[in-house]
């Protein structure tokens, strides 16, 4: 797994899941909906890159 994929699929995690939390704090629906796609797009790259790490053996 590369180092800058790694890192950009936690920030993208971390982002996500504070986006979800402070739009569910003041009732933003919507915007919670982003934090949380946000945030499984993060999970999605983060499997992506460790599956990308299994092949190269």
């Amino acid at each position: 797994m590369s180092a800058g994929g790694k890192a950009k699929a936690k920030a993208e995690q971390v982002a996500g899941k504070a986006v979800r939390k402070a739009a569910h704090a003041v009732h933003k629906d919507t915007l919670a909906a982003k934090g949380a796609a946000l945030e499984a797009r993060g999970r999605m790259r983060g499997a992506k890159e460790r599956s990308k790490g299994s092949f190269k053996h």
